[in-house]
Protein backbone atom coordinates (compact mmCIF):
# COMPACT_ATOMS: atom_id res chain seq x y z
CA UNK A 1 0.00 0.00 0.00
CA UNK A 2 1.51 3.55 -1.48
CA UNK A 3 2.29 6.39 1.54
CA UNK A 4 -1.07 8.17 0.00
CA UNK A 5 -3.35 5.08 0.37
CA UNK A 6 -2.32 4.79 4.24
CA UNK A 7 -2.98 8.43 4.79
CA UNK A 8 -6.49 8.02 3.31
CA UNK A 9 -6.79 4.90 4.92
CA UNK A 10 -6.15 6.27 8.26
CA UNK A 11 -8.25 9.44 7.39
CA UNK A 12 -11.32 7.82 6.61
CA UNK A 13 -10.61 5.58 9.88
CA UNK A 14 -10.14 8.95 11.56
CA UNK A 15 -13.49 10.09 10.67
CA UNK A 16 -15.61 6.81 11.36
CA UNK A 17 -14.49 7.21 15.13
CA UNK A 18 -15.18 10.89 15.30
CA UNK A 19 -18.57 10.53 13.41
CA UNK A 20 -18.98 7.63 16.20
CA UNK A 21 -17.55 9.83 19.64
CA UNK A 22 -19.78 9.97 22.28
CA UNK A 23 -21.87 12.47 23.12
CA UNK A 24 -20.52 13.00 26.56
CA UNK A 25 -21.94 16.25 27.85
CA UNK A 26 -20.66 17.74 31.16
CA UNK A 27 -22.61 20.64 33.21
CA UNK A 28 -20.83 22.89 35.95
CA UNK A 29 -23.64 23.17 38.61
CA UNK A 30 -22.94 25.83 41.32
CA UNK A 31 -23.33 23.60 44.16
CA UNK A 32 -23.29 19.70 44.97
CA UNK A 33 -26.96 18.71 45.29
CA UNK A 34 -28.92 17.12 48.06
CA UNK A 35 -29.87 13.79 48.21
CA UNK A 36 -31.34 12.61 44.59
CA UNK A 37 -34.73 11.38 45.98
CA UNK A 38 -37.66 13.49 44.20
CA UNK A 39 -39.41 13.09 48.02
CA UNK A 40 -36.74 14.20 50.18
CA UNK A 41 -34.49 16.17 47.97
CA UNK A 42 -34.69 20.18 48.22
CA UNK A 43 -31.64 21.98 46.15
CA UNK A 44 -32.42 23.74 42.95
CA UNK A 45 -29.57 21.82 41.47
CA UNK A 46 -30.89 18.24 42.44
CA UNK A 47 -34.11 19.71 40.03
CA UNK A 48 -31.74 20.14 36.92
CA UNK A 49 -30.47 17.05 37.70
CA UNK A 50 -33.62 15.48 37.80
CA UNK A 51 -34.68 16.74 34.60
CA UNK A 52 -32.33 14.09 33.24
CA UNK A 53 -33.12 11.16 35.46
CA UNK A 54 -36.86 11.55 36.48
CA UNK A 55 -39.88 12.28 34.21
CA UNK A 56 -43.05 13.63 35.87
CA UNK A 57 -46.46 13.30 35.20
CA UNK A 58 -46.48 16.71 33.28
CA UNK A 59 -43.99 19.38 32.31
CA UNK A 60 -43.97 22.73 31.23
CA UNK A 61 -43.19 24.90 28.10
CA UNK A 62 -40.96 27.60 27.77
CA UNK A 63 -44.11 29.83 28.29
CA UNK A 64 -44.86 27.90 31.59
CA UNK A 65 -47.65 26.33 30.07
CA UNK A 66 -48.80 22.64 31.46
CA UNK A 67 -48.18 19.46 28.63
CA UNK A 68 -47.46 16.41 28.94
CA UNK A 69 -44.95 14.14 29.83
CA UNK A 70 -45.62 10.36 31.65
CA UNK A 71 -49.51 11.28 31.48
CA UNK A 72 -51.02 12.06 28.28
CA UNK A 73 -54.20 13.54 29.10
CA UNK A 74 -56.30 14.75 32.01
CA UNK A 75 -59.66 15.99 33.21
CA UNK A 76 -61.29 17.26 36.19
CA UNK A 77 -64.44 16.13 37.85
CA UNK A 78 -67.13 18.99 37.63
CA UNK A 79 -66.68 19.77 41.39
CA UNK A 80 -63.00 20.30 41.14
CA UNK A 81 -62.20 17.64 43.38
CA UNK A 82 -60.89 14.63 41.17
CA UNK A 83 -58.63 14.83 38.09
CA UNK A 84 -58.50 11.53 35.99
CA UNK A 85 -55.16 10.64 34.24
CA UNK A 86 -54.44 8.81 31.08
CA UNK A 87 -50.81 7.55 31.12
CA UNK A 88 -48.28 7.02 28.83
CA UNK A 89 -47.94 3.12 27.61
CA UNK A 90 -44.93 1.56 26.59
CA UNK A 91 -42.54 3.31 29.50
CA UNK A 92 -40.31 1.32 32.22
CA UNK A 93 -38.34 2.38 34.63
CA UNK A 94 -34.57 2.03 34.33
CA UNK A 95 -34.92 -0.99 36.28
CA UNK A 96 -36.97 -2.75 34.05
CA UNK A 97 -40.29 -2.55 35.74
CA UNK A 98 -42.92 -1.45 33.84
CA UNK A 99 -44.35 2.25 34.45
CA UNK A 100 -48.55 2.20 35.26
CA UNK A 101 -51.22 3.46 36.96
CA UNK A 102 -50.72 1.28 39.96
CA UNK A 103 -46.83 2.86 40.48
CA UNK A 104 -48.33 6.75 40.16
CA UNK A 105 -50.48 5.28 42.94
CA UNK A 106 -47.58 4.33 44.87
CA UNK A 107 -45.68 6.71 44.06
CA UNK A 108 -48.06 9.36 45.73
CA UNK A 109 -48.51 7.41 48.52
CA UNK A 110 -44.97 7.73 48.85
CA UNK A 111 -45.14 11.22 48.82
CA UNK A 112 -47.56 11.68 51.24
CA UNK A 113 -46.60 8.98 53.92
CA UNK A 114 -42.66 8.65 53.67
CA UNK A 115 -41.57 10.23 57.32
CA UNK A 116 -38.65 12.25 55.69
CA UNK A 117 -41.06 13.11 52.76
CA UNK A 118 -40.79 16.88 51.61
CA UNK A 119 -43.48 16.94 49.55
CA UNK A 120 -46.39 16.39 51.95
CA UNK A 121 -47.68 19.80 52.13
CA UNK A 122 -47.73 20.11 47.90
CA UNK A 123 -50.03 17.31 47.72
CA UNK A 124 -51.86 17.77 50.65
CA UNK A 125 -55.05 18.13 49.23
CA UNK A 126 -54.72 14.89 48.07
CA UNK A 127 -57.54 12.46 50.13
CA UNK A 128 -56.36 9.44 47.75
CA UNK A 129 -55.85 7.65 44.18
CA UNK A 130 -57.96 4.89 42.03
CA UNK A 131 -56.99 2.88 39.73
CA UNK A 132 -59.18 2.91 36.74
CA UNK A 133 -56.72 0.32 34.57
CA UNK A 134 -53.53 -0.78 33.66
CA UNK A 135 -52.86 2.84 32.30
CA UNK A 136 -55.39 5.20 33.73
CA UNK A 137 -55.53 6.78 37.48
CA UNK A 138 -57.74 9.16 39.51
CA UNK A 139 -56.26 11.33 41.90
CA UNK A 140 -58.91 12.37 44.69
CA UNK A 141 -59.21 15.55 46.46
CA UNK A 142 -60.11 16.57 49.99
CA UNK A 143 -61.20 19.85 48.35
CA UNK A 144 -60.34 21.70 45.09
CA UNK A 145 -56.85 22.46 44.69
CA UNK A 146 -55.83 24.73 42.05
CA UNK A 147 -51.92 23.76 42.52
CA UNK A 148 -52.40 20.48 41.88
CA UNK A 149 -51.20 20.40 38.18
CA UNK A 150 -48.12 22.63 39.11
CA UNK A 151 -47.39 20.50 41.84
CA UNK A 152 -47.29 17.41 39.65
CA UNK A 153 -45.19 19.24 36.81
CA UNK A 154 -42.76 19.44 39.99
CA UNK A 155 -40.69 16.73 42.19
CA UNK A 156 -44.46 15.91 43.53
CA UNK A 157 -44.79 14.23 39.84
CA UNK A 158 -41.78 12.73 39.35
CA UNK A 159 -41.82 8.95 39.22
CA UNK A 160 -38.86 6.47 40.75
CA UNK A 161 -39.42 2.97 40.15
CA UNK A 162 -42.12 2.18 43.34
CA UNK A 163 -40.26 -1.52 43.51
CA UNK A 164 -36.55 0.06 44.01
CA UNK A 165 -37.97 3.06 46.50
CA UNK A 166 -39.83 0.44 48.90
CA UNK A 167 -36.60 -1.85 48.95
CA UNK A 168 -34.71 0.73 49.75
CA UNK A 169 -36.94 3.17 51.84
CA UNK A 170 -35.32 6.43 52.67
CA UNK A 171 -32.00 5.34 51.28
CA UNK A 172 -33.33 5.43 47.86
CA UNK A 173 -31.12 8.33 47.20
CA UNK A 174 -27.88 6.34 47.32
CA UNK A 175 -29.36 4.73 43.95
CA UNK A 176 -32.56 6.42 42.17
CA UNK A 177 -34.22 4.27 39.59
CA UNK A 178 -36.61 6.60 37.76
CA UNK A 179 -37.89 6.54 33.70
CA UNK A 180 -35.96 10.01 32.39
CA UNK A 181 -33.84 9.87 29.37
CA UNK A 182 -30.53 8.79 31.89
CA UNK A 183 -30.26 6.28 34.34
CA UNK A 184 -28.11 6.84 37.50
CA UNK A 185 -24.42 5.73 36.83
CA UNK A 186 -22.15 6.87 39.94
CA UNK A 187 -22.25 9.93 42.10
CA UNK A 188 -18.99 11.00 44.18
CA UNK A 189 -19.93 13.81 46.99
CA UNK A 190 -18.58 17.36 46.34
CA UNK A 191 -17.49 15.92 42.93
CA UNK A 192 -19.25 14.33 40.42
CA UNK A 193 -22.73 12.82 39.31
CA UNK A 194 -22.69 10.71 36.30
CA UNK A 195 -26.03 9.48 34.26
CA UNK A 196 -25.88 7.76 31.40
CA UNK A 197 -28.46 7.58 28.57
CA UNK A 198 -31.43 4.50 29.13
CA UNK A 199 -31.86 2.68 25.65
CA UNK A 200 -35.64 1.82 26.60
CA UNK A 201 -36.22 5.57 26.83
CA UNK A 202 -39.84 6.26 25.66
CA UNK A 203 -38.73 9.24 23.92
CA UNK A 204 -35.14 8.10 23.08
CA UNK A 205 -35.24 9.56 19.09
CA UNK A 206 -35.09 13.00 21.05
CA UNK A 207 -32.20 11.78 23.03
CA UNK A 208 -28.46 12.17 21.09
CA UNK A 209 -26.22 12.43 24.29
CA UNK A 210 -24.73 9.20 25.40
CA UNK A 211 -23.60 10.48 29.29
CA UNK A 212 -24.20 13.65 31.00
CA UNK A 213 -21.61 14.63 34.03
CA UNK A 214 -22.89 17.20 36.49
CA UNK A 215 -19.81 18.63 38.42
CA UNK A 216 -20.11 20.93 41.64
CA UNK A 217 -18.02 24.07 41.42
CA UNK A 218 -19.31 26.27 43.56
CA UNK A 219 -16.57 29.43 42.62
CA UNK A 220 -19.00 30.63 39.85
CA UNK A 221 -14.74 32.27 38.26
CA UNK A 222 -13.86 28.74 38.37
CA UNK A 223 -17.21 27.44 37.12
CA UNK A 224 -17.13 30.08 33.69
CA UNK A 225 -12.55 28.99 33.72
CA UNK A 226 -13.83 26.20 33.24
CA UNK A 227 -16.23 26.93 30.64
CA UNK A 228 -13.77 29.08 28.79
CA UNK A 229 -11.08 26.25 28.31
CA UNK A 230 -13.47 23.23 27.37
CA UNK A 231 -13.73 21.38 30.33
CA UNK A 232 -16.88 21.52 30.80
CA UNK A 233 -20.15 22.03 28.23
CA UNK A 234 -22.80 23.84 29.97
CA UNK A 235 -22.18 26.41 33.24
CA UNK A 236 -25.48 27.10 35.39
CA UNK A 237 -25.76 30.94 36.80
CA UNK A 238 -23.29 32.51 34.97
CA UNK A 239 -22.11 35.57 37.37
CA UNK A 240 -24.32 38.39 35.76
CA UNK A 241 -21.00 40.52 36.26
CA UNK A 242 -19.40 38.56 34.22
CA UNK A 243 -21.32 39.42 30.89
CA UNK A 244 -20.14 42.27 29.46
CA UNK A 245 -16.53 40.23 29.06
CA UNK A 246 -18.50 37.30 27.29
CA UNK A 247 -20.29 39.88 24.65
CA UNK A 248 -18.99 39.32 21.13
CA UNK A 249 -16.93 35.61 23.02
CA UNK A 250 -16.56 33.39 19.89
CA UNK A 251 -16.24 29.94 22.09
CA UNK A 252 -18.84 30.52 24.59
CA UNK A 253 -22.92 31.50 23.78
CA UNK A 254 -25.37 32.82 26.68
CA UNK A 255 -28.97 32.22 27.10
CA UNK A 256 -31.14 34.11 29.50
CA UNK A 257 -34.55 33.92 31.40
CA UNK A 258 -35.71 35.64 34.22
CA UNK A 259 -36.55 33.75 37.40
CA UNK A 260 -39.30 32.67 38.87
CA UNK A 261 -37.75 32.34 42.59
CA UNK A 262 -36.22 35.05 45.37
CA UNK A 263 -33.47 35.29 47.20
CA UNK A 264 -34.14 36.40 51.11
CA UNK A 265 -33.35 35.97 54.22
CA UNK A 266 -35.15 32.99 56.33
CA UNK A 267 -35.44 34.07 60.12
CA UNK A 268 -35.79 31.12 62.56
CA UNK A 269 -38.72 32.49 64.39
CA UNK A 270 -39.76 28.80 65.58
CA UNK A 271 -37.94 26.13 64.89
CA UNK A 272 -36.59 24.41 67.63
CA UNK A 273 -34.67 26.44 70.51
CA UNK A 274 -32.39 28.75 68.53
CA UNK A 275 -35.56 30.20 67.13
CA UNK A 276 -35.86 31.48 71.02
CA UNK A 277 -33.80 34.56 70.58
CA UNK A 278 -33.95 38.52 70.02
CA UNK A 279 -34.27 37.55 65.79
CA UNK A 280 -36.59 35.31 66.44
CA UNK A 281 -39.14 36.72 68.88
CA UNK A 282 -39.29 40.35 67.56
CA UNK A 283 -40.11 40.79 64.44
CA UNK A 284 -39.51 44.69 64.50
CA UNK A 285 -36.07 43.40 64.66
CA UNK A 286 -36.61 41.72 61.26
CA UNK A 287 -38.08 44.66 60.04
CA UNK A 288 -35.43 46.93 61.01
CA UNK A 289 -32.76 45.09 58.54
CA UNK A 290 -35.07 44.82 55.69
CA UNK A 291 -35.07 48.64 56.29
CA UNK A 292 -31.56 49.10 56.33
CA UNK A 293 -31.26 46.84 53.42
CA UNK A 294 -30.97 49.34 49.92
CA UNK A 295 -32.22 46.46 47.31
CA UNK A 296 -31.47 48.94 44.25
CA UNK A 297 -27.85 49.02 45.84
CA UNK A 298 -27.20 45.43 46.01
CA UNK A 299 -28.74 44.75 42.29
CA UNK A 300 -25.88 47.61 40.84
CA UNK A 301 -23.09 46.95 42.92
CA UNK A 302 -23.25 42.95 43.30
CA UNK A 303 -25.25 41.41 39.78
CA UNK A 304 -23.92 45.12 37.23
CA UNK A 305 -28.24 45.51 37.68
CA UNK A 306 -28.49 42.08 35.65
CA UNK A 307 -31.38 41.12 38.24
CA UNK A 308 -34.54 42.82 39.64
CA UNK A 309 -35.01 43.68 43.75
CA UNK A 310 -37.80 42.21 45.11
CA UNK A 311 -39.33 42.57 48.83
CA UNK A 312 -41.95 39.71 47.89
CA UNK A 313 -42.68 35.80 46.65
CA UNK A 314 -42.97 36.95 43.32
CA UNK A 315 -41.08 40.28 41.18
CA UNK A 316 -43.16 43.11 40.44
CA UNK A 317 -43.87 42.17 36.96
CA UNK A 318 -45.62 39.47 38.30
CA UNK A 319 -49.71 39.31 38.22
CA UNK A 320 -49.26 38.34 41.91
CA UNK A 321 -47.25 41.05 43.09
CA UNK A 322 -49.12 42.78 46.45
CA UNK A 323 -48.59 46.46 44.74
CA UNK A 324 -49.76 47.91 47.76
CA UNK A 325 -46.42 47.06 49.38
CA UNK A 326 -43.92 48.63 46.85
CA UNK A 327 -40.42 48.06 46.87
CA UNK A 328 -39.25 50.14 50.27
CA UNK A 329 -36.46 53.07 50.07
CA UNK A 330 -33.66 52.12 51.96
CA UNK A 331 -34.15 54.39 55.26
CA UNK A 332 -31.09 53.57 57.71
CA UNK A 333 -33.31 56.12 60.67
CA UNK A 334 -36.20 54.46 60.23
CA UNK A 335 -34.59 51.12 60.81
CA UNK A 336 -32.82 52.53 63.93
CA UNK A 337 -35.94 54.01 65.55
CA UNK A 338 -37.37 49.83 65.01
CA UNK A 339 -34.31 48.69 67.00
CA UNK A 340 -34.82 51.83 69.66
CA UNK A 341 -38.06 50.60 70.17
CA UNK A 342 -37.53 47.18 70.36
CA UNK A 343 -34.81 47.70 73.62
CA UNK A 344 -32.04 47.74 71.32
CA UNK A 345 -31.02 51.09 70.42
CA UNK A 346 -27.21 50.44 71.50
CA UNK A 347 -26.93 48.01 68.70
CA UNK A 348 -27.65 44.10 68.04
CA UNK A 349 -26.01 41.30 66.74
CA UNK A 350 -26.84 38.88 63.92
CA UNK A 351 -25.08 35.85 63.18
CA UNK A 352 -26.48 35.11 59.39
CA UNK A 353 -25.56 31.27 57.47
CA UNK A 354 -24.44 31.46 54.07
CA UNK A 355 -23.96 29.75 50.94
CA UNK A 356 -20.39 29.37 50.25
CA UNK A 357 -20.89 30.69 46.74
CA UNK A 358 -18.78 33.95 45.77
CA UNK A 359 -21.68 35.82 44.49
CA UNK A 360 -23.61 34.56 48.18
CA UNK A 361 -20.83 35.71 50.44
CA UNK A 362 -20.51 38.76 48.55
CA UNK A 363 -24.14 40.04 48.45
CA UNK A 364 -23.97 39.42 52.42
CA UNK A 365 -20.65 41.77 52.53
CA UNK A 366 -22.81 44.28 51.17
CA UNK A 367 -26.00 43.80 53.58
CA UNK A 368 -23.37 43.43 56.52
CA UNK A 369 -22.17 46.67 55.44
CA UNK A 370 -25.78 48.40 54.91
CA UNK A 371 -26.70 46.98 57.82
CA UNK A 372 -23.86 48.30 60.21
CA UNK A 373 -25.00 51.62 59.69
CA UNK A 374 -27.93 51.13 61.34
CA UNK A 375 -26.85 49.22 64.50
CA UNK A 376 -26.81 45.83 63.43
CA UNK A 377 -23.68 44.05 63.96
CA UNK A 378 -23.89 40.83 60.76
CA UNK A 379 -21.54 38.22 61.21
CA UNK A 380 -21.38 35.61 58.44
CA UNK A 381 -21.02 31.67 58.81
CA UNK A 382 -20.22 30.24 55.20
CA UNK A 383 -21.51 26.53 54.80
CA UNK A 384 -21.44 24.21 51.87
CA UNK A 385 -25.04 24.29 51.09
CA UNK A 386 -26.60 21.18 51.51
CA UNK A 387 -25.10 21.18 54.93
CA UNK A 388 -26.30 24.67 55.41
CA UNK A 389 -29.69 23.13 54.34
CA UNK A 390 -29.73 20.69 56.71
CA UNK A 391 -29.14 22.65 59.44
CA UNK A 392 -32.00 24.84 58.52
CA UNK A 393 -34.33 21.90 58.43
CA UNK A 394 -32.80 21.08 62.11
CA UNK A 395 -33.43 24.85 63.73
CA UNK A 396 -29.28 25.39 63.94
CA UNK A 397 -29.66 28.61 62.86
CA UNK A 398 -30.18 32.38 63.44
CA UNK A 399 -30.78 33.13 60.03
CA UNK A 400 -29.67 32.22 56.48
CA UNK A 401 -29.28 33.51 53.52
CA UNK A 402 -31.14 31.21 51.24
CA UNK A 403 -33.22 31.53 47.80
CA UNK A 404 -35.65 29.94 45.99
CA UNK A 405 -36.04 28.64 42.12
CA UNK A 406 -39.77 29.24 41.87
CA UNK A 407 -42.67 27.80 40.64
CA UNK A 408 -45.06 28.45 38.03
CA UNK A 409 -48.11 28.55 40.73
CA UNK A 410 -48.19 31.44 43.08
CA UNK A 411 -48.59 29.00 45.76
CA UNK A 412 -45.46 27.07 45.41
CA UNK A 413 -43.60 30.37 46.13
CA UNK A 414 -45.31 30.93 49.41
CA UNK A 415 -47.14 27.90 50.69
CA UNK A 416 -45.04 26.05 51.85
CA UNK A 417 -42.84 27.94 53.62
CA UNK A 418 -44.75 29.96 55.76
CA UNK A 419 -47.81 27.66 56.54
CA UNK A 420 -47.48 25.83 60.15
CA UNK A 421 -45.88 22.46 59.76
CA UNK A 422 -45.14 22.69 56.30
CA UNK A 423 -42.09 20.86 54.43
CA UNK A 424 -39.60 23.89 53.48
CA UNK A 425 -41.07 25.89 56.45
CA UNK A 426 -37.80 26.27 58.05
CA UNK A 427 -38.52 29.17 59.65
CA UNK A 428 -41.12 27.23 62.24
CA UNK A 429 -43.07 30.15 61.38
CA UNK A 430 -46.88 29.28 62.36
CA UNK A 431 -50.03 32.09 62.06
CA UNK A 432 -53.23 30.43 61.99
CA UNK A 433 -54.65 33.21 59.89
CA UNK A 434 -51.82 32.74 57.01
CA UNK A 435 -52.65 29.23 57.37
CA UNK A 436 -56.21 30.28 56.48
CA UNK A 437 -55.52 32.24 54.09
CA UNK A 438 -53.06 30.38 52.08
CA UNK A 439 -55.04 26.96 52.45
CA UNK A 440 -58.29 28.74 50.83
CA UNK A 441 -56.45 30.36 47.88
CA UNK A 442 -55.25 26.63 47.07
CA UNK A 443 -59.27 25.50 46.54
CA UNK A 444 -60.11 28.52 44.20
CA UNK A 445 -60.00 28.41 40.37
CA UNK A 446 -60.48 32.14 39.81
CA UNK A 447 -57.42 34.24 40.15
CA UNK A 448 -58.76 37.18 41.23
CA UNK A 449 -60.44 35.75 44.26
CA UNK A 450 -56.89 33.98 44.56
CA UNK A 451 -54.72 37.48 44.64
CA UNK A 452 -56.95 38.80 47.00
CA UNK A 453 -55.90 36.28 49.64
CA UNK A 454 -52.55 36.24 49.06
CA UNK A 455 -52.30 40.04 49.18
CA UNK A 456 -54.40 39.54 52.47
CA UNK A 457 -51.53 36.99 53.89
CA UNK A 458 -48.72 39.00 52.52
CA UNK A 459 -49.88 42.29 55.02
CA UNK A 460 -49.50 40.03 57.63
CA UNK A 461 -46.18 38.43 56.56
CA UNK A 462 -44.76 42.16 55.53
CA UNK A 463 -45.62 43.05 59.64
CA UNK A 464 -44.08 39.78 60.90
CA UNK A 465 -41.08 39.35 58.24
CA UNK A 466 -40.06 35.95 58.97
CA UNK A 467 -38.24 36.03 55.33
CA UNK A 468 -36.75 39.47 54.44
CA UNK A 469 -36.82 39.57 50.46
CA UNK A 470 -33.88 40.69 48.56
CA UNK A 471 -34.35 40.07 44.26
CA UNK A 472 -35.09 38.00 41.45
CA UNK A 473 -32.53 36.55 39.75
CA UNK A 474 -32.27 35.67 36.51
CA UNK A 475 -30.82 32.85 34.68
CA UNK A 476 -27.67 32.88 33.25
CA UNK A 477 -26.36 29.98 31.49
CA UNK A 478 -23.13 29.85 29.57
CA UNK A 479 -23.22 27.15 26.87
CA UNK A 480 -19.83 25.98 24.82
CA UNK A 481 -20.08 26.59 20.61
CA UNK A 482 -20.42 22.99 20.29
CA UNK A 483 -23.50 22.89 22.00
CA UNK A 484 -26.39 22.97 19.87
CA UNK A 485 -30.56 22.69 20.62
CA UNK A 486 -30.43 24.48 24.70
CA UNK A 487 -33.66 26.17 25.21
CA UNK A 488 -33.55 28.26 28.53
CA UNK A 489 -36.78 27.94 30.48
CA UNK A 490 -37.89 30.91 33.01
CA UNK A 491 -37.51 27.83 36.04
CA UNK A 492 -33.94 27.66 35.23
CA UNK A 493 -33.79 23.71 34.30
CA UNK A 494 -31.49 22.48 31.94
CA UNK A 495 -33.60 20.19 29.52
CA UNK A 496 -31.43 17.44 27.50
CA UNK A 497 -33.97 16.93 24.90
CA UNK A 498 -32.70 17.70 21.54
CA UNK A 499 -29.28 19.11 23.19
CA UNK A 500 -26.57 17.79 20.87
CA UNK A 501 -22.79 18.57 20.76
CA UNK A 502 -21.57 19.57 17.47
CA UNK A 503 -17.67 18.31 17.45
CA UNK A 504 -17.04 21.30 14.44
Amino acid sequence: MTLRHMTLAAALLGATALGAQAQDLRIGLESDPDVLDPDQSRTFVGRIVYTALCDKLVDVTPDLKIVPQLATEWSFSDDNTSITMKLREGVTFHDGTPFDAEAVARNIDRSLTLEESRRKSELASVAGTEVLGDHEIRIDLKEPDATVLAQLADRAGMMVSPDAAEAAGADFGANPVCSGPFKFKERVAQDRIVLEKFDDYWNADEIALDSVTYLPITDTTVRLANLQSGDIDIANRVAATDLKQLEGSDSIDIEQAVSLGYQGITFNVGNGDKGDNPWGNDARLRRALSLAIGRDIINQVVFDGNFRPGNQPFPDTSPWYDADYPLPERDVEAARALLEEAGYGDGIALEVQVPNRPENLQLMQVIQSMASEAGIDVSLTSKEFATMLNDQTAGDFTASQVGWSGRIDPDGNIHQFVTTGAGLNDAGYSNEEVDRLLNEARTLADEGERKALYDQARAILQEEAPIVYLYHDTWITGLDKSVEGFVPYPDGMIRLEGVTLNAD
